[in-house]
C-alpha cells in the first residue's frame, strides 16, 4: 500500500459518494487532502458526505474546467484521484455537449495541467463498465471489446485514451479503474439520475414500492463504497502505472433478488414491476458482472463488505440522514 502520510493529495469530485469515501480513507492514512467539487445540483456532491472530516480537509467549490482554479490546486500535489464527472447515462443522451465538456474536455484539461505543472504526479482515474456495452461473454474481463451504448460511455472511452496517451507519450503516471455499481452511505437517493439503487433506498424508507423495469432478471454486481475507496488507494501504487483494471464486488445478483434483499434488510417493502421505458431500454446493457481477477492478483485487494451487510449499513445511514439528501 502506498504511504500517504503527509502527502498533499487532490480529490476531484470529492463531495460525491466515492470521492468523499476516498477523502476519508486518505485522511485516516495521514494525507493532507484537498477536495474540489462543483456541487452541481444534478450531480452527487453533498457536503454532508465529509461531516466526519470537514475540519481535516481543504474544500474548494468549483468546476474542473476552471483552469486558473485547477492550476492552483494541482501545483505541489503528489497524487490526484480523478472522480469529477457527469455519470448519468440518460443525461448524457439528453445533453451530449455537456457530457463532452465535463468528461472529455475536463479530463483533457486536467491532464494538460498535470503535464505542465506536476509531471511527477500520480493519477488514479474512475472509468465505467458502461464502455463495454452489452456483454458478449460473462464475466467481462479487460480484453472484452469496447462498444458503449450511450454518449457517456463513448466519452469515458475517450477519457481513458487521454490517460493512456499522456502516460505513453509524456510519462504521466496514471491508472484507470473501470467501476460497476457503487453504493453506500452518501449516494444520491432523490432520483435515479445516477443509480436506481439510491432511489430504491429512499422508496423503502418512505414506505413506497420499489419500481423494477421489466422482469427484473438482469444480473449485476455491486461494490460497497468503502471497498471501492480502498481499491483506489491500492491502485495508486507504482506497480499499477499505465494499467487499466476492472473493479467488481459482491454478485452477481438479479435486480429482483437485490430488491428482495433490500426489503429483508428493511424489514418489509413492496415491488412494482413496470414496463421498461423505451429511452432506458435502448441503452440498457442487460446482464453484467466483472472479472476483476487482474486487479485482485496485482494488488491483493479484496472486497470486504458482503452485499447484505452493505445494504444494512446504507439503510441505517439513510434512516438517520435522509432529509439531508433530498
Amino acid at each position: 500500500m502506498t504511504d500517504f502520510q503527509g502527502k498533499p493529495v487532490l480529490v476531484t469530485g470529492g463531495l460525491g459518494l466515492l470521492g468523499s469515501a476516498i477523502a476519508r480513507h486518505l485522511v485516516h492514512a495521514g494525507a493532507r487532502v484537498t477536495i474540489v467539487d462543483s456541487l452541481e445540483p444534478l450531480f452527487g456532491g453533498n457536503r454532508n458526505n465529509i461531516a466526519s472530516i470537514e475540519n481535516q480537509v481543504e474544500v474548494h467549490i468549483g468546476d474542473i474546467g476552471d483552469t486558473d482554479l485547477m492550476a492552483r490546486l494541482v501545483r505541489g500535489k503528489t497524487h490526484i484521484f480523478e472522480l469529477a464527472a457527469q455519470i448519468s447515462h440518460m443525461d448524457s443522451m439528453h445533453n451530449p455537449q455537456r457530457d463532452l465538456a465535463i468528461n472529455c474536455a475536463g479530463t483533457l484539461g486536467l491532464l494538460e495541467l498535470c503535464r505542465r505543472l506536476a509531471p511527477e504526479i500520480r493519477v488514479v482515474f474512475a472509468s465505467t463498465r458502461q464502455i463495454y456495452g452489452t456483454p458478449q461473454y460473462l464475466p467481462v474481463d479487460e480484453q472484452h471489446r469496447l462498444r458503449p451504448p450511450d454518449i457517456n460511455g463513448i466519452h469515458k472511452v475517450a477519457a481513458e485514451d487521454y490517460h493512456r496517451l499522456y502516460n505513453e507519450v509524456y510519462g504521466l503516471r496514471s491508472t484507470t479503474l473501470r467501476l460497476t455499481n457503487i453504493y453506500g452511505p452518501g449516494m444520491r437517493v432523490r432520483d435515479a439520475r445516477q443509480t436506481f439503487v439510491g432511489l430504491w433506498f429512499k422508496l423503502l424508507i418512505e414506505g413506497r414500492p420499489i419500481s423494477i423495469f421489466g422482469d427484473g432478471q438482469q444480473r449485476r454486481d455491486f461494490t460497497y463504497v468503502d471497498d471501492c475507496a480502498e481499491a483506489f488507494l491500492a491502485a495508486a501504487g507504482d506497480a499499477h502505472v499505465g494499467a487499466t483494471y476492472n473493479l467488481g464486488g459482491d454478485g452477481p445478483v438479479s435486480l429482483t433478488e437485490l430488491a428482495r434483499r433490500m426489503m429483508a434488510a428493511n424489514g418489509g417493502g413492496e415491488v412494482a414491476h413496470i414496463p421498461f421505458p423505451a429511452d432506458r431500454k435502448a441503452i440498457d446493457i442487460g446482464d453484467y458482472w466483472a472479472d476483476d481477477s487482474a486487479f485482485r492478483g496485482a494488488s491483493d485487494w479484496l472486497p470486504r463488505t458482503s452485499l447484505d451487510k452493505g445494504l444494512q449499513s446504507t439503510l441505517a445511514f439513510y434512516r438517520q440522514h435522509l432529509p439531508a439528501y433530498l
